[in-house]
């Protein structure tokens, strides 16, 4: 099941995933393109919410479905929620993203720099 390339090496689960390694010299080689350093750097603020969203979750302890009883919500609502924000397909609420912070004990402050 274990498949060989040129200086990576992955395996197939149950399921058919086959994560392949990817290594910080691999990152520094596509972010030598111009055309991915343009799509990664117009991630950013997005990563940063999420990186934000995710640091407060565990500084709290929480799991994902700590959040959501917290929040009067599912498990799957939450972890579409953080992903949510490294996708196009929908932005969250004000009000969702404040409740989030409040079931982090946190509160949600916007800024512009």
């Amino acid at each position: 099941m274990a498949k060989a390339t040129d200086h990576t090496r992955h395996t197939e689960d149950s399921e058919g995933f086959a994560p392949v390694a990817h290594t910080k010299a691999d990152t520094e080689q596509l972010l030598a393109r111009g055309d991915v350093r343009a799509a990664y750097d117009a991630l950013d603020d997005e990563y940063a919410a999420l990186r934000v969203i995710l640091s407060a979750r565990r500084e709290a302890g929480l799991t994902q479905a700590q959040i959501a009883e917290r929040m009067g919500t599912t498990a799957s609502a939450v972890s579409r929620l953080e992903a949510s924000l490294v996708s196009e397909k929908h932005s969250p609420s004000f009000a969702t993203l404040r409740k989030y912070a409040a079931a982090c004990g946190k509160r949600l402050i916007i800024s512009f720099a």
